[in-house]
């Protein structure tokens, strides 16, 4: 169950409350939020259920919960949560996208492919900074001097931007340049680092592991949300097959199975999915036309002089032909609701 308390509760109501819940046997974990603490309650709910707890002073709602994950769910919430990043919101029925290279390699390439994203149309740009990389040997990134650029080039052509924290270590300086920090597939997993982005209260980009459950995946966002950060946005990547056809298995039932548990927002990564950019139209279309509420694409200026990733990479004129046909199928998709 949770208790979501008022922001100005006296130490009186919160006294009574608290032996209340400890006479009927349960225990409570607090979690501070900007719209004030709510309790995570777990033991005996049957006799806590008994107990009028709306009607305690200093309480604004309780829930209760049957599922293992709380805060993204559907019972916590049933409207779609909407991420705003400056003039662009992500969910609650638009469709955003997101290009840029995997890794930022210098000012003026990443200047002139943001640009590019910003003449199609795309909404946020991407960039990696800090790499993980399945080799030691691979280019790892630049690090620092690749968020500032990113940052720098995404406030030139009027873009927000979205870049990949690896360790906690890292995290004040990604939120001092970037508006969002992506967990990458190898880190969804990576439970002290996603404790510490939740703290940070930035908008968060959760990839799913390439071998994870959509449960796995949900528990994972819980623990950001539980930190009081719900500025979250799923996104769907590709998990492990076996048919090396494709780079991984772009899992399209994902996003109606998200929907109907989540009310978090839940976007595409074609690219990293496909691995080749003739299949990322197709794809990107595909997860519109399934309710998904954006896509992430990687394009590149010149992907031959590309150092990561380069044979999945769109070229700015396929970029702009998908972003035309997606806002073509948005719109159909928008007025079909209406």
């Amino acid at each position: 169950m949770l208790i979501f308390l008022e922001p100005h509760i006296t130490p009186d109501q919160r006294r009574a409350l608290d032996n209340a819940v400890r006479g009927a046997g349960c225990t409570t974990t607090e979690t501070p939020t900007p719209y004030g603490p709510f309790l995570v309650v777990e033991g005996d709910l049957d006799r806590l259920r008994q107990l009028p707890l709306s009607v305690f002073g200093g309480v604004r709602k309780t829930v209760a919960l049957s599922k293992p994950y709380r805060l993204h769910s559907r019972e916590h919430q049933a409207d779609p949560t909407v991420v705003k990043l400056g003039d662009v919101s992500i969910g609650g029925g638009g469709f955003t996208v997101i290009g840029g290279p995997c890794a930022v390699e210098d000012d003026a390439t990443l200047l002139e492919t943001a640009q590019a994203v910003k003449n199609a149309g795309g909404h946020m740009l991407r960039g990696g900074a800090y790499k993980p990389r399945t080799s030691p040997y691979s280019f790892r990134g630049l690090g620092l001097d690749g968020l500032r650029m990113l940052r720098d080039v995404g406030q030139q052509v009027g873009l927000p931007t979205v870049s990949e924290v690896c360790d906690p270590r890292h995290i004040e300086a990604c939120m001092s340049n970037v508006d969002m920090l992506q967990i990458g597939t190898r880190n969804m997993s990576n439970f002290d680092l996603l404790i510490e982005v939740g703290k940070s209260g930035h908008p968060v980009l959760l990839k799913r592991g390439r071998s994870a459950t959509i449960d796995d995946w949900l528990n994972a966002a819980e623990y950001i949300l539980a930190q009081g950060n719900m500025d979250v946005v799923l996104c769907e990547r590709g998990i492990r097959g076996f048919d090396p056809a494709t780079r991984n298995t772009l899992d399209i039932a994902a996003i109606p199975a998200v929907r109907e548990r989540s009310h978090l927002p839940i976007l595409i990564d074609p690219s990293h999915a496909t691995g080749h950019p003739a299949y990322v139209p197709p794809m990107a279309k595909a997860a519109c036309a399934a309710g998904a509420d954006g896509v992430i694409v990687e394009m590149h200026v010149r992907p031959e002089t590309a150092l990561s990733d380069a044979e999945q990479a769109m070229l700015p004129e396929e970029f702009r032909d998908l972003c035309e046909d997606l806002r073509l199928l948005a719109s159909v998709r928008s007025s079909r609701r209406l």
